[in-house]
């Protein structure tokens, strides 16, 4: 008896159930894989699978021809092109032009797994993730509990107490109030700012002259790093109402960096609230009021100025305007030209590789996960100075791996990030949301280990 041939074997089985192509193709994008990855298998697919035009199906395919069959997809003529050590198929990878040392290596070439990974690991970080000892994140209970202290602030109109003020000290703490939220030490932030934002309160009213300035100024700085705790646990009222005492208590202080800085705030407040169109206009407006002065720009100018152009850029995208974004994005990075180099003036990370951040961000935001993915890979995270960014670019960059349904490396990345920065993850909705939108849809290869994962952060399918 003559041999079937691999590719005849999926049109007898389709023939014997009586399906037409369209037919079976309709099937296969309603199985339970198909639902879950949403699918979009047509007539022509099912025509190149049974000619041998594809010899081996991406994975979410394979589960669902097995599903509707009850085969295997070696019984129903496929041959994978790569079978990983743990037994599992894996497709040959892309070849791709070599990158910088330094840049994200985002995805392996054909190397043993385990080795692909951990190499990963350590160019994503420019450390030894797997022998780095980082500090665990604050119970969500703990953290909750000290943002409602800092609502009881944010609207006590008493008349604050009359204390001695020390202003040396008061800077000392609103520096590491920034330097701890931009290391993602979100807990330790926000137990700490209530009584911060309480002692400058009393010191703006008790001061005058040039002190009352320094006090005002410190003030907007306080109240910027509040509202940024804000946005990110998702508390949009709050931090609207903290990001406005940051520009008010800026204008008070005379200093139109300090203006440019809460500017930022104020957009990002009006971008999570959902007024994309007002946060591109007031980040326009603050960026072009600062470049009326920038004759001979500091390192703190430009930087200023280029992250209000990013913030505006990231609106833009927001509301879908394409011509806006791509304009303000060029000026941004023509302002990172300038700078020459990614610092931290003036709490902004701004830089090159920032810009490259904020691209990976706004092709996100446009849908165009591939984009995403190549700006990416030009990054040097080393570069970034501060964890907050690295850990952003890094959820991203993550994000756009599960939108290519590359689970594998959508959740590798998003341990990454983890290791780097625990709270960043583990303290975030949105970050948390990702999290589950990797376990509801990871492939039979990758969910044992999405949910192990996501069971150490408390989150269930």
């Amino acid at each position: 008896m003559p041999e079937v041939k691999p590719n005849e074997r999926l049109r007898g089985w389709r023939e014997q159930a009586g399906l037409t192509r369209a037919e079976m193709a309709k099937r296969v994008n309603l199985t339970k894989s198909g639902i879950k990855n949403s699918l979009a298998c047509d007539e022509e697919r099912i025509r190149r699978w049974e000619a041998g035009e594809v010899t081996w199906p991406r994975e979410p395919y394979r589960l669902a021809l097995s599903e509707i069959t009850g085969q295997a997809p070696e019984d129903l003529g496929f041959t994978p092109t790569r079978r990983a050590r743990s037994g599992g198929m894996k497709p040959v990878a892309m070849r791709r032009p070599a990158m910088a040392p330094q840049a994200m290596d985002l995805l392996g070439h054909g190397e043993d797994e385990s080795n692909v990974r951990r190499r990963e690991f350590v160019g994503l970080t420019g450390s030894a993730l797997f022998s780095a000892v980082l500090a665990q994140p604050e119970p969500a209970q703990s953290t909750r509990l000290d943002i409602e202290r800092i609502a009881a602030v944010l609207v006590d109109y008493t008349a604050p107490a009359d204390n001695v003020t020390n202003l040396d000290a008061l800077a000392d703490a609103v520096a590491a109030a920034k330097s701890n939220y931009q290391a993602c030490h979100y807990g330790r932030v926000t137990a700490n700012l209530p009584a911060l934002l309480r002692k400058l309160r009393a010191a703006c009213t008790a001061l005058d002259g040039d002190d009352r300035l320094r006090a005002q100024a410190l003030t907007a700085e306080a109240y910027h790093v509040t509202a940024s705790i804000l946005l990110k646990q998702e508390d949009k009222g709050l931090a609207w109402l903290a990001a406005d005492r940051s520009v008010q208590a800026a204008h008070l202080s005379q200093s139109p960096l300090m203006i440019g800085s809460s500017s930022r705030i104020i957009t990002h407040a009006l971008m999570d609230g959902g007024h994309h169109r007002a946060a591109t206009d007031a980040a326009r407006g603050a960026a072009e009021r600062m470049d009326a002065d920038l004759t001979s720009p500091s390192a703190d100018d430009l930087s200023i100025y280029g992250s209000l152009l990013l913030r505006g850029a990231v609106a833009a995208a927001s509301a879908g305007n394409r011509h806006n974004t791509t304009e303000l994005l060029d000026e941004a990075a023509e302002a990172g030209t300038r700078l020459g180099h990614d610092a931290n003036h003036m709490w902004t990370a701004f830089g090159p590789n920032n810009v490259l951040c904020h691209r990976v961000n706004i092709a996100l935001r446009f849908g165009d996960a591939g984009t995403a993915i190549d700006y990416a890979r030009r990054i040097e995270l080393d570069q970034l100075p501060i964890n907050e960014r690295k850990a952003t670019v890094l959820l991203d960059t993550s994000r756009a791996f599960l939108m290519c349904s590359q689970h594998d490396k959508a959740l590798h990345i998003l341990r990454a990030a983890g290791e780097l920065a625990p709270e960043e993850v583990a303290g975030r909705p949105a970050a948390l949301r990702l999290v589950r939108d990797i376990l509801a849809t990871a492939p039979i290869s990758v969910r044992r280990e999405a949910r192990e994962y996501a069971a150490t952060l408390g989150v269930s399918a």
